[in-house]
């Protein structure tokens, strides 16, 4: 074989060769690219991951819940963007969240944190605390004894709540007599809404005025948690597999959120 030859099919298998490489490359690359891209659409305006940090919402949502919060059941909002992007004025293609609702939302004193709460109070309405007992306009809130509660050590008392229009949800308290168990009347503005955790002896929100919370303005909102696809006892991350036989709570996985 021609030496001149050999030269020209080796240049040849190697240029073949690097270009197969090259091409495989810029496939990964636009592969990362395509998946990040329609990851930032679905976060954006369908489902967006959050986890509970605090037990403020004991036991609807415990410390290690992992959740999807719908983005599109109220409209979208600045908030709903990566960000926080100024993008959007006030709220687009708006559905009214409803009383019950348990929603993820940015502090009105500081919009770079998240709180979940559940929404007790719409607008007009005039929300009071009596005794432990919640009142809407004047009129108090069913709430019906179930069992105790064991959490950190102490022992709490539960109850099934029922609001106004109907929606029943489970509640504790350490006691009917606690600082927030009596409060003034909060009369809730246009576009505000007033929200409440389910562990009403520990939970910063609405009737503490030193929370930051206050009347969240419906343009804070950023949607509504609808499901939980993971829950730990705090010692393993969604991530470790490895932990997942002994800390997974499994019966939590995959159950909705009300």
């Amino acid at each position: 074989m021609p030496a001149g030859f050999l030269r020209w099919w080796i240049a040849s298998m190697s240029s073949r060769t690097s270009g197969r490489a090259s091409s495989g490359f810029a496939e990964t690359i636009k592969t990362i690219v395509y998946a990040v891209i329609i990851a930032l659409f679905i976060r954006t305006f369908f489902y967006e991951p959050f986890s509970i940090p605090s037990g403020s919402m004991i036991p609807t949502l415990l410390i290690g819940d992992y959740l999807f919060v719908s983005k599109f059941s109220y409209g979208y909002s600045r908030y709903s963007l990566p960000f926080g992007l100024p993008l959007i004025s006030g709220r687009v293609f708006f559905t009214a969240p409803q009383r019950g609702d348990v929603v993820v939302f940015k502090l009105p004193k500081d919009p770079s944190v998240d709180f979940i709460k559940r929404i007790v109070g719409l607008p007009g309405d005039k929300i009071q605390m009596k005794d432990g007992v919640l009142f809407i306009n004047d009129q108090p809130v069913k709430r019906e004894k179930t069992d105790s509660y064991q959490e950190g050590g102490a022992t709490y008392t539960a109850y099934i709540e029922t609001l106004p229009n109907g929606v029943r949800h489970p509640i504790i308290e350490l006691g009917d007599n606690l600082p927030l168990d009596n409060t003034p009347v909060f009369e809730v503005p246009p576009d505000h809404y007033f929200m409440m955790g389910d562990n009403r002896d520990n939970s910063s929100d609405s009737r503490d005025p030193g929370s930051g919370v206050g009347y969240v303005p419906v343009e804070n909102i950023v949607g509504r948690a609808v499901f939980l696809f993971f829950s730990t006892d705090g010692y393993s991350r969604w991530w470790e597999v490895w932990n997942w036989p002994f800390t997974v709570r499994y019966s939590r996985l995959f159950s909705s959120i009300h």
